[in-house]
């Protein structure tokens, strides 16, 4: 996938007219049911999923693993989970796909049987690609079903969307902690229900998309007729940008959501269900910022909130590996709720940048975020192994200072104003 063919928008996009307004209109009553349920099964989803980096403490012990085979675990998850996205968000541009989620989902229920029965390291890893594959299938073609029920409103639909999954996330190690560390590996098989409720709920979001579709509102997700072309130096610009931007984000959360539980036993000493709880607070911060950066995008601009989620917690940042467990927690809550804000911003302002191609975009991204975090798990546990967590967190305070690049990113809602 290149950066060029994000730049050629969708021939069906660039001769519309103005017939999608009534479909709009006909389904305005059911969008927020439809982005209530979507964001309750992308919940259930990186709950799912958060389990796995939440229960890593359990498994180095078990398993005798050391931090870059801890990396290598995030990274095999992350790189099924980044690597399918663009390739399905692809194809559902062209032929949508309305039960790809609850397909999507079984993926993520036999990979957690899987990792419940694990006897090696090998068949961890094998678990994990099937969660990391559950979650390619599901995020590119739920991006695009949030972006439908929006009525326009796509920064506050992106961020109810991707709430439920930080908050999933949040809940990961909280679940972990009270379920998974007294009742062991196998108790991972439990959570199985929760895949198996999504699965029973994404078949009636999915017939919902196929009467949506069916009613003339268009395969790609379209909520508003106000699509513009850009020219392809501008969005090679600003894919290119965004995807530093990412970066920034991408490398900063692994480095907390893989280490942070390690980080707090060996730095303070605290128990592996305290340092759980902690995880989770940072993780709900996450999930509060996340929530909130969206509509605060739909009001006065996606530019600003990027600027102020990826550079503003480098302050925080900076303290976080210098100060006592109360600071070091304290801090985090801060860090996670505006560094969270950015990623609902990020992909509704590249879905602008290229209209037409909402699966595709998002798949990319969705893909960015998941694989570069996978990355840099196995880079900064290979880091860890050779010198020192505290080191990892040292260097990591420093990225948020990529959030500068955000001066180079086009001005499309100023030009969109103005047109």
């Amino acid at each position: 996938m290149t950066i060029l063919s994000l730049c050629q928008p969708s021939r069906e996009f660039s001769h519309m007219s103005v017939t999608a307004a009534p479909a709009r209109t006909a389904a305005a009553s059911t969008s927020l049911g439809v982005l209530v349920a979507l964001s309750f099964c992308h919940m259930l989803n990186d709950m799912q999923q958060s389990l796995l980096s939440a229960i890593y403490p359990i498994l180095k012990d078990a398993y005798l693993l050391d931090f870059g085979q801890i990396g290598l675990l995030t990274l095999t998850f992350q790189l099924t989970a980044s690597l399918l996205q663009p390739v399905v968000g692809m194809y559902t541009d062209r032929r949508p796909q309305p039960y790809s989620l609850a397909i999507g989902m079984g993926f993520t229920l036999v990979g957690l049987l899987v990792l419940s029965r694990a006897g090696s390291f090998g068949a961890l890893l094998a678990g994990a690609a099937l969660v990391g594959t559950g979650s390619s299938v599901f995020h590119p073609e739920s991006s695009r079903m949030a972006r439908l029920a929006s009525g326009g409103r796509y920064g506050f639909a992106q961020s109810l969307f991707q709430v439920g999954g930080n908050t999933g996330q949040a809940l990961g190690p909280l679940l972990a902690a009270f379920i998974v560390v007294p009742g062991g590996q196998g108790s991972l098989a439990w959570f199985s229900l929760a895949a198996l409720t999504a699965i029973i709920v994404l078949t009636q979001v999915g017939t919902w998309y196929r009467r949506r579709r069916a009613a003339g509102a268009g395969p790609h997700g379209r909520a508003s007729t106000d699509v513009m072309s850009h020219p392809r130096a501008v969005v090679v610009r600003g894919i290119a940008v965004l995807a530093t931007l990412m970066f920034s984000k991408s490398f900063y959360t692994a480095g907390i959501s893989t280490f942070f539980t390690f980080y707090l036993i060996q730095h303070f000493a605290v128990p592996v269900r305290t340092a759980q709880i902690y995880l989770f607070v940072f993780l709900a911060a996450s999930a509060l910022g996340t929530l909130i950066g969206g509509s605060i995008g739909d009001r006065f601009g996606r530019r600003y909130v990027i600027w102020a989620s990826i550079l503003g917690p480098l302050p925080f940042t900076l303290m976080l590996p210098h100060v006592g467990l109360f600071w070091t927690v304290a801090l985090a809550i801060p860090i996670g709720f505006i560094m969270s804000s950015a990623f609902s911003a990020i992909l509704v302002y590249a879905q602008e940048l290229v209209p037409g191609r909402v699966g595709l975009v998002s798949g990319v991204f969705f893909g960015l975020a998941f694989g570069l975090g996978g990355l840099g798990a196995a880079l900064l546990g290979e880091l860890a192994d050779m010198t020192s967590i505290d080191l990892v967190y040292r260097i990591c305070a420093w990225l948020p200072v990529l959030g500068l690049l955000t001066w180079f990113l086009p001005d499309i809602e100023g030009s969109r104003r103005l047109a």
